[in-house]
């Protein structure tokens, strides 16, 4: 392990410097690499003159102090806490070192950041006259705050360890050896590794959230209990065994299907340059965050539990409707793997949004339909999915704009690329104003047993927003980038065609 100790005090003759080199101390014996950056003994301007940071000389000290924290995997700043916060000599040096393109990199649009230090671990140790108690609780710790969160954790340092010694004023001699044997402690530490077992866990875990992508899964899980609702209106879905065992067939399958997608989207998510909360996969193989051999075995267990859960379903249904249960549960199964995998690869081929749209509208609302006993061919769950169908498209093809040139770089033939930008938000546009006028028919004669009722008042003035939007976007002429706002729009205007339908039928 390579460990840099930058020590932050404007003298190195200094209860902080004691501690740097306690640290500094038991880190070797751990048997770990140590080099140590005094602050005080650099030469460098630690004013920023210029209009950005980056514009400016960097003096040899510097550029020695950047190739030390490229080369370091875990950064140790040991500094007094002064007015709450950190000295002007380490503010000065991270504000000239810390710089665009060295730490961190600006989304090209300039919407969002990508911290540039991921896989590194930071430890703060710092000194204060302020009870420690009374900072952190009071104060709220600032400087800490300031340190791990907005400079070292925005430019993908994590995690950041504390160790707070005071008050110093008030310290007796002894009290200070303590506090230097702690620290030596603290680097012995390291003998087990940067992260602790607690903390590689919640890494682990926070990264398999990440790969599932969380977040798409209301929809389905609103279209689905819409369609069971609706086959049962007596109100006895929720407590009926079918519905949540068929649902937790349908969520380990659209698992396996994230997974699949971030696994043969790699080179088409690594490529991506505007990658967001809505586009460009989970990362979670660009960043290194998960193995490729994990990501398969979550493949494997997701099929696994798609596969037993199936079985479970279709033995506890009548042999009638078991045979319409498989059939369903079999398409939508080759559709959904097969929007990125061969053979059928249909994200490839330019089919990816009209699977989309079939399968979280039609697909899973019949499942639920079918599951709790209705009948495939009964007209009711085929009207309830008609304008949710209309309202998924906009959605899904905004979504390939800013993937648009990472998709074309890696062969995939979304909307987006096979039509341009211009032509993906047209598109948008005319799948908005379908889904709005589906609303108001639907509403106005009473399909679908009045379950959208009430919809249009709310589809119309939001469909109208939408499509304002996407006609200053075809306007404004700007590039394929970005655009959370766009999607941020369409997303809740789908959200009726869901939501409604569920409140009307429960």
């Amino acid at each position: 392990m390579r460990v840099l100790v930058v020590l932050g005090h404007n003298r190195t003759a200094s209860l902080c410097g004691a501690l740097a080199g306690a640290f500094a101390e038991g880190a070797r014996q751990a048997g770990v690499e140590v080099r140590r950056l005094d602050l005080a003994t650099l030469d460098f301007d630690p004013y920023v003159h210029s209009e950005s940071p980056r514009q400016q000389r960097f003096e040899p000290d510097l550029l020695r102090a950047r190739d030390l924290i490229h080369w370091a995997e875990h950064l140790v700043f040991v500094y007094p806490t002064w007015w709450g916060g950190t000295p002007a000599l380490l503010k000065g040096f991270l504000d000239r070192v810390f710089t665009e393109g060295f730490s961190f990199a600006t989304c090209e649009g300039g919407t969002g950041y990508q911290g540039l230090l991921g896989g590194r671990s930071a430890q703060l140790i710092t000194t204060m006259d302020t009870p420690p108690l009374v900072h952190r609780f009071i104060y709220r710790q600032p400087g800490r705050n300031a340190l791990a969160r907005a400079t070292l954790g925005f430019c993908g340092v994590g995690p950041v360890r504390s160790l707070v010694f005071g008050s110093v004023k008030n310290a007796s001699p002894a009290q200070r050896l303590q506090w230097l044997l702690q620290a030596r402690r603290q680097g012995l530490r390291l003998q087990h590794g940067r992260l602790t077992r607690a903390e590689r866990l919640g890494r682990k875990t926070g990264a398999w959230l990440q790969a599932l992508r969380l977040q798409f899964y209301p929809m389905t899980w609103v279209a689905y209990t819409v369609g069971a609702l609706a086959a049962s209106p007596a109100g006895g879905v929720f407590a009926n065994p079918l519905f949540w065992i068929g649902y937790l067939a349908l969520f380990a399958l659209e698992v396996a299907t994230v997974l699949v997608n971030d696994l043969l989207d790699f080179q088409s998510d690594r490529d991506n340059r505007f990658f967001s909360t809505f586009t460009g996969g989970s990362r979670v193989l660009v960043d290194g965050s998960l193995a490729w051999r994990e990501v398969k075995a979550g493949i494997g267990l997701a099929g696994l539990v798609f596969a037993l859960a199936s079985a479970w379903l279709l033995a506890l249904m009548p042999a009638a409707a078991a045979s319409a249960a498989l059939v369903l549960l079999g398409a939508l199964a080759v559709l959904a793997i097969g929007y990125t995998a061969p053979p059928l690869r249909l994200s490839y081929r330019g089919l990816g949004e009209l699977d989309v749209a079939l399968t979280h509208s039609i697909g899973v609302l019949l499942c639920g339909f079918v599951f709790v006993g209705g009948a495939w061919h009964d007209p009711l769950p085929w009207l309830l999915s008609l304008p949710l169908l209309l309202a998924i498209p906009p959605s899904i093809i905004l979504s390939g704009i800013p993937d648009l040139q990472a998709d074309a770089g890696a062969g995939k033939r979304t909307l987006a690329v096979r039509f341009g930008q211009r032509g993906a938000l047209a598109l948008a546009l005319v799948f908005t104003a379908l889904a709005t006028f589906a609303a108001l028919v639907w509403q106005w004669f009473g399909l679908a047993g009045g379950a959208y009722a009430g919809t249009a008042y709310a589809a119309i003035p939001h469909g109208a927003w939408l499509a304002w939007l996407l006609r200053q976007r075809m306007k404004s002429g700007q590039p394929p980038g970005r655009i959370d706002g766009l999607m941020a729009v369409s997303l809740t205007f789908l959200l009726w065609f869901g939501l409604i339908p569920l409140v009307r039928l429960w």
